[in-house]
């Protein structure tokens, strides 16, 4: 594929990221215009073999982080979610937005902002408090390892938001939900009595729109090819940065779970 058709592939890609990133699409297109004629003055980077998007990306980031464009007759930021994000610092806004809009894996991220992936997690973490800050809310966790228990509990916290329980088995979960209505929900999938975090989940989705992140040893007991599927699914063993940067998606795009036709057996 000639780079050309490899770069205007990639364009709508770019342009929704410059959009999420500016805070409105006029703003966004105009970095974007910046970029193409950068790129067009010196294609040196842009190679068919290699790929485009790191390169694209990353041409972009430099003219974003290095340019103040002043595009005329900017609209108006289209919500609360655009004022939530452009209250983030830049960089921490950056990382964000390529790994949890863009879902680019976290080492093509590094790259794209030139920075070590160990930064890239902190960075994610920044976001993570920053967006706390602004849609703060109280998450159930449903977990029956203590110690794994304690690390999301203290990982919630210190993004700013408040833990109102953690649970061990379905009936606990239940209950817990009952006494102070959550508003984001982390589950296992298998739980302490040989409950499933599934069911205890679909449960209370019957009362709740609420999301939900599933942290599981398991995924392939989710990833049926049935649908729904889960919204958001992390792997253990997790980096801590995963969680952070998946559960601030999962707020900030405001994606409600919904309850699966057919439950996993634990």
């Amino acid at each position: 594929m000639l780079t050309s058709e490899a770069v205007a592939r990639e364009l709508p890609r770019l342009r929704r990221y410059a959009r999420a990133l500016t805070g409105n699409q006029i703003s966004g297109d105009a970095y974007v215009t910046a970029t193409l004629e950068a790129l067009a003055e010196d294609p040196s980077s842009l190679t068919a073999d290699e790929g485009v998007v790191v390169p694209l990306f990353a041409a972009f980031t430099k003219i974003w982080n290095s340019v103040e464009i002043n595009a005329h007759d900017k609209e108006p930021l289209n919500g609360p979610t655009d004022r939530h994000l452009t209250s983030i610092a830049p960089l921490p806004r950056q990382a964000f937005l390529l790994i949890a809009l863009e879902d680019f894996p976290e080492a093509t991220a590094a790259k794209i902002l030139d920075v070590p992936v160990i930064e890239l997690r902190r960075l994610i973490e920044e976001s993570g408090r920053e967006l706390a800050a602004e849609i703060a809310t109280d998450v159930l966790v449903i977990e029956d390892e203590p110690l794994i228990a304690m690390d999301l509990e203290s990982l919630v916290e210190s993004l700013g938001h408040r833990v109102t329980g953690i649970a061990r088995t379905q009936k606990e979960a239940v209950a817990l939900a009952k006494e102070e209505r959550p508003g984001l929900i982390l589950a296992d999938i298998r739980l302490a009595d040989m409950s499933s975090g599934v069911d205890a989940v679909n449960e209370l989705l019957q009362s709740l729109e609420v999301p939900v992140i599933f942290i599981t040893a398991y995924p392939e007991q989710l990833l049926t090819g049935e649908r729904p599927e889960p919204a958001f699914l992390i792997t253990k063993p997790f980096r801590p940065a995963t969680v952070a940067a998946v559960i601030s998606q999962a707020l900030f795009f405001g994606r409600n779970a919904t309850t699966r036709k057919k439950a996993v057996e634990a």
